[in-house]
């Protein structure tokens, strides 16, 4: 960075307030260094697990800020290099980025509460960490969801087994793309061909239309479905 990219929010009556001061562009690259340096010794040296110490190279990372943009995203894809290097490959199933996304308040809950005193070393790293564990293991009970799923349905399944398997176990509405996300192994083609065939034997009803369409199990109690629908 070239800037002293300060990190600042929009208060109520339209004025911007600094939240956090990253360090300034001239102390970046030895800062870079020191982190890669620190943490390549901590994990050779086997001192602190690895779960515990990426969230915490992650959070100095994104607490000297070192691009004018694109931090975040690049802190996400370093989560996704780390892990991948400790052996925690669920990042190539299922979408991290995603699930920090979806939780987007609680992620700058946690890093707000883990920077405070970052500068003077008297931060708190705890808040950041359990965020980025609990993720972690959303993650994975994902995954491991999605593997049940096709596991139930059978080996010699069709894409129309899973996709009814799925959806006679779904509560409340779903839509073509969380069938497409708990079912990865069948195609867009073949979610929307089971979807339609189960639409018209009845075992699932169809709502909406266009980009608003979306669909409820049919096996459910009448009353049930309509407190999952509201």
């Amino acid at each position: 960075k070239n800037t002293a990219n300060e990190i600042d929010m929009r208060l109520p009556d339209g004025t911007m307030q600094i939240i956090f001061k990253p360090l300034l562009p001239y102390e970046t690259p030895q800062a870079i260094e020191n982190i890669c340096a620190s943490y390549e010794n901590i994990l050779n040296k086997e001192l602190v697990d690895p779960l515990l110490l990426i969230p915490c190279f992650i959070l100095d990372f994104l607490c000297i800020h070192p691009f004018n943009d694109g931090n975040g995203r690049m802190s996400r894809l370093l989560t996704l290099l780390l892990l991948y290097r400790s052996g925690y490959v669920v990042g190539q199933y299922i979408s991290i980025e995603k699930a920090i996304a979806d939780t987007k308040e609680v992620y700058y809950e946690s890093l707000a509460a883990s920077d405070e005193n970052w500068h003077t070393e008297k931060n708190n790293p705890r808040p950041f960490i359990k965020y980025m564990l609990g993720i972690i293991l959303a993650c994975y009970r994902e995954f491991e969801e999605r593997i049940t799923i096709s596991e139930q349905a059978g080996a010699k399944s069709t894409a129309y087994d899973i996709v009814r398997y799925y959806v006679t176990q779904k509560l409340g509405r779903f839509t073509k793309n969380d069938v497409l996300n708990s079912c990865p192994n069948i195609s867009s083609s073949s979610a929307a061909a089971a979807l339609k065939k189960l639409t018209e034997e009845g075992v699932i009803s169809r709502y909406g239309s266009g980009k608003n369409t979306f669909y409820a199990s049919n096996t459910l109690h009448s009353t049930e479905l309509q407190t999952h629908l509201r």
